[in-house]
């Protein structure tokens, strides 16, 4: 059965969720165009998400993903975010950030019961997670609603465990993919894979379908993927300079850099510094400075509070300096037209 088939979509192509950078309005117009679109909840409030839910219900009739984050709230940890703001602290004094002023907190939270609640009316066809599954309990009760149930998977022993527990599809992440990284069994970055290293073996290692993520760009990828056995593959990069995104216009001048400028404008790294999880961004001062990865950092999502307000005040003066600028290591896909044309160019060229 393709991937069309098990979705109720037209095209193997699945809109890569991307929390912060989109709502609704993308999704539709994938969806509209044929293939799967999703939507980012893990930023999202419950009113927040009744009302994206709301929204895009009204933009579309097709089949959509909705996608949530499954990691563990961390406890605070005064010293360590202490230290945080310490490393921080020659940038809150060069741009006039009072530190005093910042207070703790998180900006996003795990799946919860609140938020089935919200999405229960709704039964998406699809509900996928990211950084492992819910609890066993929750992830029942989506699955109660007829909803087919996605999660990421950057491991071959990922994808087991994933299977394991009744996941309906696999993503496959690649190392190449912008945003953060889904892994949730070992946070040790040596055991992650490319996209095309890891897809044949996770293929070959389950009985439930994959799909490719991470790098992919147009549709000679996708046809690579699924040659490799993939039925289909999700994008992400490829939609963010639509003008359906969200993105600032100093990310989107970041990613037109880097889409048209060659290597060094497209240079991508793994970074901790702006969430406290790894996740893949054009580089920029903070992570050229800090280093990309900090063991500095508090846990995800704490260290996002600290650099929240150095963020606001750079971007004021006309700089992404200090701004997540996320982007997987194959911008080339980066087109500013409206998302559901690229998704009939990507269908047109795939059918050529």
């Amino acid at each position: 059965m393709t991937l069309q088939q098990r979705l109720g979509i037209e095209l193997p192509i699945i809109q890569a969720p991307m929390a912060g950078a989109q709502g609704h309005a993308l999704a539709a117009a994938v969806c509209n165009a044929g293939g799967l679109g999703s939507l980012p909840c893990a930023m999202l409030t419950a009113e927040g998400l009744q009302a994206e839910l709301a929204a895009l219900t009204s933009a579309t009739q097709r089949p959509f993903n909705v996608n949530f984050f499954c990691h563990k709230s961390p406890e605070p940890d005064a010293a360590r975010e202490a230290g945080w703001r310490q490393a921080l602290a020659p940038f809150y004094r060069e741009f006039g950030v009072d530190a005093q002023a910042i207070p703790p907190g998180a900006g996003r939270a795990p799946f919860s019961d609140a938020m089935a609640d919200v999405l229960e009316p709704f039964r998406p066809a699809v509900v996928s997670f990211h950084f492992g599954l819910p609890s066993d309990a929750l992830l029942a009760r989506v699955k109660s609603w007829g909803s087919k149930v996605m999660c990421s998977a950057t491991t071959v022993e990922e994808a087991l465990w994933l299977e394991a527990r009744g996941v309906d599809i696999l993503i496959a992440q690649g190392l190449e993919a912008g945003g953060h990284r889904g892994h949730f069994l070992s946070m040790d970055l040596t055991r992650q894979s490319g996209t095309f290293a890891l897809l044949p073996q996770m293929v070959q290692a389950v009985s439930i379908p994959v799909v490719a993520a991470g790098g992919i760009a147009d549709a000679q990828g996708i046809r690579a993927a699924m040659t490799l056995g993939a039925l289909g593959a999700q994008l992400g990069t490829a939609y963010l300079l639509c003008p359906e995104s969200l993105i600032s216009d100093l990310h989107r001048a970041a990613l037109h850099r880097a889409a048209s400028q060659g290597p060094e404008a497209s240079h991508t790294a793994l970074t901790n510094l702006f969430t406290g999880r790894p996740a893949r961004g054009i580089v920029n001062r903070v992570m050229r400075e800090l280093g990309p990865l900090n063991d500095a950092v508090p846990a995800f999502p704490l260290a996002t509070t600290a650099i929240g307000p150095l963020r606001a005040a750079v971007e004021k003066q006309g700089s992404g300096d200090f701004t997540p600028l996320w982007c997987g290591q194959n911008p080339s896909g980066c087109r500013a037209i409206p998302a559901g044309e690229l998704t009939h160019q990507l269908g047109a060229d795939l059918n050529a």
